[in-house]
Formats: C-alpha cells, structure tokens, sequence
C-alpha cells in the first residue's frame, strides 16, 4: 500500500510539472514542420535546447561509459559494480575529460531502482579523501569527505531515490548517514590522496582502500538481494556531441524518466519546457514515430560551437576568477552557465570548499601549443594555497585526455612526483626534450606539432583565505 502510494505521488508530481510546462507554452511556441516532417527550429531554440541538455549529455555520457565501457580504464563493468584502483592512472583512460594523475580513484556505478545500496568506508589514514555522488543531472553531492572531518572512524552511508523499491528514507540500524539522489543512476566517486611518495604509508592506503564494502539494502538486512530489472540504455557517444547529433530525444527521454524534478525549480522546469513540444516528457516511452523529427547535424554543430565557446571562457582571468568558485555544487544552488561550463570542460569535479582548478594560462595570452616549449615559474609564495596538496596536470585541448608519453608522466605534484628549488620554489618545463639540469619530476613530455594543450592546477581543500590574493601561474613560452 506505501509502494502504491509512492508511485502515486511520483506520478502527480511528474504530471504536475509537464502540465505546467503544457500550460505555459503559448500557440506561438508550438513547433512548425517542413514538407518532409522535420521540425523548424531557429538557432535561438535549438541553442536553449542544447544549453539545457548538456549537463544531462554529458554525465549520461560518463556515467555510462563508467558502467558499461568494455575499455578506458574507468569502467566497472556493470552497474552496481564497483571498481578499486590502487595506481595513478595514465593516458590509456578515455572515459572523462581531464582525469586527474594525483589521487587513486575508487567507484561505484549504482542502479538505485530496485535496490537501496550501502557503503562501508573504513577510517583513512590520507591526509585528502571525498566520496562524491552524481546523477544524470549533474549537481554535484559530498556526503564524506577530510574537510569535514569525516573518514577518522568507520563509516556507513545509504543512497537510494524516491522511486527505490521498498524503501522510503527511514532509519536504518547500522547505517550512519543516509542520501536521497535525484537519479536512479548514479557514480559514486572516492578520491585518495595515496602518498605515493611514502611508501610504507601508501601500502597501509591501499589495504585501507580494499577494504571498503558495498552492499543492498537487502543483504545488509540479511536477505536475498532482490533480483534486477534489465533495462535498455540508449547508445551513448564516444563524445557529447555524438548524442546531440544522433540520438538526443531518446537518451533526453530516458534520463526524464529516472531523474528527479523539483516543480519549483527554475532549471526543471525550463529544460522541461523546451522538451515538451518535442514529445519528450516524463513518464513517457520513447517511440521514434511520435517525437518530433528534427536534422541533429544542426544540434550537434552548435554543441561543439558552444564547446569552444565555453573553453575559451578557461583563458580569461576575468571570468576563470568568476566562475570557478560556482562550479560543482548542489542542486538549487547552481545556474545555467555555471551547469555548462563545468559539463564542458570536465564533468564531475569538486565544489570550492573541497577543490579548485585554475587554468595555466600564458604570458602572451596565446594558446599553448606542441609546436613550443613552456616553462612555469613559481616561488615559495607563489605556491597554490593548498591545505591538502595541489597538482598540475597537462592535457589536449580538443578531448581534455593526458598526452601520451614513454615516461608517462602526465603532472607535477607531490604524488606524481615534483622537485622543489633551494628557495621552495618551482619550475616546472613542457618540452619535446627533457632540458639540461632539470629534475625529470618537474618535466611534462609532449609530442612536437600542431597540438593546443591545456594545463590544469588542482587545488584539494584550498585555504579559501589566501585564495584571495593569489594568483595562478602564467606558462611563458620559450625559445626552440
């Protein structure tokens, strides 16, 4: 009778919300078609209806690829699976944009519908680790985290969702925390600061690290863990701009239906909106006869012009010092901009309190590109505010992968390895060459040509204070 319930008020609310949108969509709004069916959109729609999606597109797109890739290094092979790395990952990881090089990545790819599923974290002894938890839609949750003084003693966290079978949110003996998703596909991703550079400390990391559980609700109570409902996926896309091309009304329609939307959310209910005319609506099949036909070459074309448009906001100071500090943060407390930014230029990262990433930029204000040497400079003073520790990591500008290399070294970090100055000051080179007299640590290989790259700084658990005044470091070009 409580299940029965529960669907009942998932129902309304979902019937609520489309019609409201319903309602609100004046008889101008309403789509017109050529002669051969297909919808006529101006660039105006299409680009509010690109804006709107790209968070889902591309968390559709890495979480799934977490789950389901047969390669990349992230993949765990399934749903509700889980994945334990205890090595620094190299260039062979395609799975996300701008992985990082400095932390040991542990995750967990949940299908939260028929199962409520519980972690046991085992007390840390890294001086940084994060659990974080995302859906489809992007808004980014930190249940655990060292910044909080979590990770000191065992822990044991439940996540489930409004549609979760069996389960509404009550108390759970043995359970410490418990977490309602907005989405019933979720990653859970734990980063690790390994001190790589002790080894004694890292073996007791890793023994930590194989020690974390995870369970269902059922198993946890000592019965037989429910049986799973297979479900068809829509394809995803080698790149976000795939689905924007191929297959957007379909994956749209899937995410719909396994995400939760508030119907006082100004984001809902635009992206709702926009969707409605097109016959995507939650709660609803997809059928390919009855959406709305419309060319996705168009889509995806002004997907990669806003890709660029977005990136290119990552080389002005102005606008990096503006809209760095909103990126990655709950939902109700993010805007559209701040949602495609972060979806553009690497899906699930830290919110400030946990870290931040700065770009490198140039001296010329130029792009950085293989066809040149760089080097970056920094004093003691200079050094990012870390309270954790910090890295900087190199990628291509185009995919955001590491820069394949024999030496396989991808950043500069107390992790992946730096050399600092008699002074305690850094520099660090972006050579075809390792130069004379420089430490290998402080090098980052690249291949010569006509290749734009970006560099990164992360910075884990900032100290907020000195992020005030400081600045970060300016790549100047050197001399071939």
């Amino acid at each position: 009778m409580i299940n029965r319930f529960r669907t009942l008020f998932v129902s309304l609310t979902l019937m609520f919300i489309v019609l409201s949108c319903s309602t609100s969509t004046s008889k101008e709004e309403q789509l017109k078609t050529d002669d051969e069916g297909y919808v006529l959109l101006s660039e105006q729609q299409i680009e509010n209806i690109v804006k709107r999606s790209y968070q889902y597109v591309a968390m559709y797109n890495v979480n799934n690829k977490f789950a389901l890739a047969p390669e990349g290094g992230m993949s765990t092979g399934g749903w509700n699976k889980g994945l334990k790395n205890t090595q620094l990952f190299d260039h062979t990881v395609k799975a996300i944009a701008r992985p990082n090089n400095d932390v040991l990545y542990q995750s967990a790819m949940l299908d939260l519908r028929q199962n409520a599923a519980i972690f046991t974290f085992p007390a840390m002894e890294s001086k940084y680790v994060s659990l974080m938890a995302t859906g489809y839609d992007h808004y980014v949750n930190v249940p655990l985290s060292t910044t909080k003084g979590d990770f000191q003693k065992p822990t044991t966290v439940l996540f489930y969702t409004v549609r979760t079978e069996g389960y509404q949110g009550e108390s759970i003996e043995g359970v410490d925390q418990i977490f309602e998703m907005t989405g019933d596909f979720i990653s859970l991703v734990l980063r690790v600061m390994p001190h790589a550079n002790e080894p004694e400390r890292f073996e007791r990391i890793v023994e930590q690290i194989n020690n974390i559980k995870g369970i269902s609700l059922a198993e946890f109570n000592g019965e037989s863990k429910k049986q799973e409902v297979d479900i068809v996926f829509p394809e995803y896309g080698d790149t976000d701009a795939d689905i924007f091309g191929n297959n957007l009304l379909e994956v749209m329609q899937f995410v719909f239906n396994h995400t939760s939307f508030n119907p006082d959310n100004e984001l809902d209910k635009a992206v709702l909106k926009a969707y409605q005319p097109l016959g995507v609506e939650p709660g609803k099949s997809f059928d390919a006869k009855k959406v709305a036909r419309f060319k996705g070459e168009k889509f995806r074309e002004l997907s990669l012009k806003i890709k660029d448009e977005e990136l290119a906001k990552m080389g002005d100071p102005e606008q990096v010092k503006t809209l760095l500090p909103t990126l990655f943060q709950t939902k109700g407390n993010m805007t559209l901009e701040s949602l495609l930014l972060q979806s553009v230029t690497g899906p699930i990262g830290l919110p400030l309190t946990e870290a931040m990433y700065p770009p490198v930029n140039t001296t010329d204000g130029k792009s950085i590109n293989a066809q040149y040497d760089y080097v970056i400079r920094m004093t003691k003073e200079e050094l990012p505010p870390a309270m954790a520790f910090w890295s900087l990591t190199l990628y291509d500008t185009e995919n955001g992968f590491f820069i394949p290399n024999d030496h396989k070294k991808y950043s500069v970090g107390e992790n992946s390895g730096m050399k600092l100055n008699e002074e305690g000051g850094l520099e660090v080179y972006v050579s075809e060459d390792k130069p004379a007299g420089v430490s290998a640590e402080n090098w980052l290989p690249i291949n010569r040509g006509d290749l734009d790259m970006d560099i990164i700084l992360r910075i884990y658990a900032p100290d907020l204070e000195k992020l005030k005044n400081w600045q970060a470091p300016e790549a100047e070009k050197l001399e071939n």
